[in-house]
C-alpha cells in the first residue's frame, strides 16, 4: 500500500544526522521491514509446491497474487490492533500518573489519549480508498511476478507523473514548473527502467515487458486512491495508524469477496493456471499447507508490511520525510541487490535510469532547488498560518496523524502545500 501525506513543507536543505540509538533503530527496522516486504513476496512467487490434486501438474509454482495482496491486507490491518495497544499503553499511563498525582482515575480513564486525534469519521469512508488499493495492490503484485523485483520497486516511482497530473484535474491543484520538470525526470528514468529489463527474461522474471507495463498501470490507480483519500479525509486528522489499519480490514474484506468470484473465473488449464480458474484461493491454502517456506513468506509478507508502517510513521514524526526517502532509496539498492545475486544482469541502463528517478523525485518535493524556476515562497500569509499551526501542535508534543503521514516517500510526491495537515 502506498500513502500521501505532508508533515511540513519540504525542508529547504537536508536536516541533521540521525542522533540517537532510537533513530538508528527506526532506520534500520524501515530500511530492512522494507526491504523483506517486496523480496519474500517475490520469493513465495517462485517456490513450488504440491496444490489441489485436480491441478495440472500437481506441483507447480505459487503464482497467487492475489492470495499475496490479502496478506498485505492482513498485515495492514495489525496496525488497527497495534494503535488499539496504543491507546491501552496511554490510558495505563494516564491511570498511574493520576494515582501518583492523586487526581480522579475515574477522569484519567475517561480522558482521551493523546494519541486519538481524529474527528468523528465514518469508517465506510476509507473503504472507498481500499477499493483503489485493492486493484492497485494487486496489480502491483501480478507484475511483480512477472518482472525483476528491483525493476519493480523502482518503477513504482512513476506514480509522481500520475499523481502531479491527477492533482491539477481532480484536486485543481496549481504545479510549478520545478514540479513539471521533476516529474519530466521521472518519466525519463522510469523509461530508462523499463527498457533496460526488456529481453532479459529468467525463471524468476519470465514476461518483463508485460510485467512492466502492469506495474506502472498500477500506479495510475494509486495516484487516484491518493487523490480520494486527500479529497475525503483531509482534514479528520486520523491517525496513521488507524487509517492504515481500517483500510488493511476494508481490503481484506473486500478481496476476500472478489477471490470468491475469481474462483469461479474459467481459465484455460496450463502452467499458469493448473487448476484452470483465474484465481484459485484454495489451491494457494495447499500449497502454503504443504510447504512451510510459503507459509513463512506469507507470514513474512504480512508483518513486514505492518512494521514498515510502523517504522516509516515514526520516522517522519520524529526525524523528517527526507529521512524516509533517502531510507526507501536505500532499500531499492538492498532489492536490487537480491536480484543481482538471484542472476538478473547487472544493467549500467537501470542503474542511470534509478539515478534520474531519484533525482526528479528529489526536485518534485522541493529538496534540491534547481536555478532558474520559481519556488512558493514560504513567508505567504497561508503558509505561514500553516506553518504556525504545525509548529504548535509539535510544542503540544502531539503525535503526526495519518494526514500528516506517508508511507513511501520515494514515490510519494507532495500534492500541496495546502495539505500540512492533509492525510497519509
Amino acid at each position: 500500500a502506498t500513502f500521501v501525506t505532508i508533515v511540513k513543507p519540504p525542508p529547504k536543505r537536508l536536516p541533521p544526522a540521525m542522533k540517537t540509538a532510537w533513530h538508528w533503530f527506526l532506520a534500520f527496522g524501515m530500511l530492512i521491514t522494507g526491504s523483506a516486504n517486496t523480496i519474500v513476496t517475490k520469493v513465495a512467487d517462485g517456490i513450488s509446491a504440491d496444490g489441489r490434486p485436480e491441478a495440472d501438474p500437481r506441483n507447480h509454482l505459487f503464482t497467487h497474487p492475489f492470495v499475496q495482496a490479502l496478506g498485505m491486507f492482513a498485515g495492514e490491518a495489525l496496525c488497527l490492533a497495534a494503535f488499539t495497544l496504543l491507546l491501552g499503553a496511554d490510558r495505563r499511563s494516564r491511570v498511574q500518573e493520576a494515582k501518583i498525582m492523586g487526581t480522579p482515575v475515574s477522569e484519567a480513564r475517561k480522558a482521551r489519549s493523546r494519541f486519538d486525534t481524529a474527528k468523528p469519521f465514518n469508517r465506510l469512508l476509507l473503504a472507498m480508498p481500499a477499493s483503489m488499493d485493492m486493484c492497485g495492490t494487486s496489480t502491483i503484485y501480478v507484475g511483480l511476478v512477472l518482472t525483476y523485483a528491483s525493476v519493480f520497486q523502482m518503477l513504482r516511482g512513476s506514480v509522481v507523473i500520475f499523481t502531479g497530473i491527477a492533482s491539477v484535474f481532480l484536486l485543481k491543484r496549481k504545479l510549478h514548473g520545478f514540479h513539471w520538470a521533476g516529474m519530466l525526470l521521472v518519466l525519463a528514468g522510469t523509461g530508462l527502467v523499463g527498457i533496460s529489463s526488456i529481453g532479459q527474461a529468467t525463471a524468476s522474471a519470465p514476461n518483463p515487458a508485460l510485467g512492466n507495463i502492469l506495474v506502472v498501470a498500477a500506479q495510475v490507480i494509486v495516484a487516484l486512491q491518493m487523490c480520494l483519500e486527500e479529497y475525503i479525509i483531509t482534514g479528520y486528522k486520523i491517525p496513521a495508524l488507524q487509517v492504515v489499519g481500517w483500510e488493511g480490514c476494508w481490503g481484506f474484506l473486500i478481496l476476500s469477496c472478489v477471490l470468491v468470484g475469481m474462483y469461479f473465473i474459467p481459465m484455460t488449464q496450463d502452467k499458469d493456471h493448473p487448476t484452470g480458474r483465474f484465481e484459485d484461493a484454495i489451491d494457494a491454502a495447499w500449497q502454503i499447507a504443504a510447504n512451510k517456506w510459503i507459509a513463512l513468506a506469507i507470514f513474512g509478507n504480512m508483518v513486514s508490511i505492518a512494521f514498515f508502517n510502523w517504522f516509516g510513521i515514526s520516522i517522519t514524526s520524529e526525524m523528517s520525510a527526507a529521512h524516509r526517502m533517502v531510507l526507501d532509496s536505500v532499500r531499492t539498492l538492498v532489492v536490487w541487490g537480491y536480484d543481482l545475486i538471484k542472476g538478473q544482469p547487472f544493467s549500467w541502463l537501470q542503474l542511470g535510469g534509478f539515478v534520474i528517478l531519484i533525482s526528479g523525485t528529489v526536485v518534485y518535493n522541493e529538496l534540491v532547488h534547481l536555478p532558474g524556476f520559481a519556488y512558493p515562497d514560504d513567508d505567504d500569509d497561508e503558509s505561514k498560518r500553516l506553518l504556525d499551526r504545525v509548529s504548535d501542535e509539535e510544542g503540544r508534543g502531539r503525535q503526526a496523524s495519518g494526514a500528516e503521514t506517508t508511507a513511501d516517500m520515494l514515490i510519494t510526491p507532495t500534492l500541496s502545500k495546502k495539505t500540512f495537515q492533509g492525510k497519509r
